[in-house]
C-alpha cells in the first residue's frame, strides 16, 4: 500500500515538473483598447528614449491593429527607433518595408530620408559603436553610394519635401566623400608604384566628380602617373587641363 502511494506521488510530481518546464508567464502587453491609445503608449516610450520598449510596443500595436494610419506611423517610428539604436540593417529593412507597403504615403519621403541617414552612418562592425566613426571618405564606398541614391530619390521625386534641402546637402557631402575615396585609392596606387591603377582611379574623379574638391589633386596625380608611364602626350594633356582649371595650383608650383 505504501509503495503504491509512493508511486502515485512520483507520477504527480513528474507531471507537475513537466508542466512547470513548459510554462512561461505571459509577457506584459499593452492594455490599450484602440489603435490611437496603443500608438500613444509607444510614442511616449519613443520620446523618452526607451527605444527597445518603444519597438516592442509598436510591434504589439501592429499585431493587434494591423491596418490604418496608426499602424503605418508605428512602422516609421520603429525604423527611427532602430536608427537611434545604431541598428543599421534593421533601420534599412524597416524603411524598405514601409516604402514597399505604402509607396504613395504622404510620409514616404521620410522613409527614404531615414534610409539615407542609416546608410550614411553605417559601420562595418555595428557592435563597435563605442569607437569614433570613421570619416566618410574612409568608409565603404557602397554604403556611401547607397546613401547618395536614397537622398537622390527625395531630390528627384519629392520637390516639396521638407527634407529636400537637407537631402541635397547630404548628397553634396557624400559626393565629396566618394571623390575623396577614389582619390585616396589613386594616391595609394601611385605610392605603390602602380601608375596605371592610379590613373584609372583619378580618372573616376575627373569624369564622375568633376565638381568636387578632389578634382585638382586628381589631375595632378594623372600628370605624375602618365609621366611614370612615359606617356608624354597624355601627361601634357592632363597638365594643360590642370593649368586651365587651376592656374594657381600648388601642384604646379612644385614643378
Amino acid at each position: 500500500m505504501f509503495m503504491s502511494t509512493l508511486r502515485s506521488l512520483s507520477i504527480v510530481f513528474a507531471v507537475c515538473a513537466l508542466a512547470a518546464c513548459g510554462y512561461s508567464p505571459p509577457k506584459p502587453g499593452s492594455t490599450a483598447k484602440d489603435p490611437q491609445s496603443a500608438y500613444a503608449e509607444g510614442k511616449e516610450l519613443l520620446d523618452n528614449g526607451s527605444y527597445e520598449s518603444a519597438i516592442t510596443a509598436y510591434e504589439q500595436l501592429e499585431a493587434r491593429f494591423p491596418y490604418g494610419r496608426y499602424a503605418q506611423q508605428a512602422q516609421l517610428d520603429t525604423a527611427y527607433a532602430h536608427y537611434r539604436l545604431n541598428e543599421t540593417e534593421a533601420t534599412i529593412a524597416d524603411c524598405d518595408r514601409f516604402i514597399r507597403l505604402h509607396p504613395s504615403h504622404p510620409n514616404v519621403d521620410y522613409a527614404y530620408y531615414l534610409k539615407g541617414l542609416a546608410y550614411e552612418n553605417a559601420r562595418s562592425d555595428e557592435w563597435l559603436t563605442f569607437l569614433p566613426q570613421q570619416p566618410l571618405s574612409e568608409r565603404d564606398a557602397k554604403s556611401i553610394n547607397d546613401a547618395f541614391e536614397s537622398f537622390k530619390v527625395i531630390s528627384t521625386r519629392f520637390p516639396e519635401s521638407r527634407y529636400l534641402e537637407d537631402a541635397r546637402q547630404h548628397m553634396q557631402n557624400l559626393l565629396e566623400a566618394l571623390a575623396a575615396n577614389e582619390l585616396n585609392s589613386a594616391r595609394y596606387y601611385l605610392q605603390r608604384r602602380a601608375p596605371l591603377a592610379a590613373v584609372n582611379r583619378a580618372q573616376v574623379v575627373v569624369t564622375k566628380y568633376s565638381t568636387s574638391k578632389s578634382l585638382e589633386e586628381a589631375l595632378a596625380l594623372m600628370v605624375q602617373s602618365y609621366q611614370s608611364l612615359r606617356l608624354e602626350t597624355l601627361r601634357n594633356d592632363a597638365e594643360r587641363v590642370l593649368r586651365e582649371n587651376f592656374p594657381n595650383s600648388r601642384f604646379l608650383a612644385k614643378k
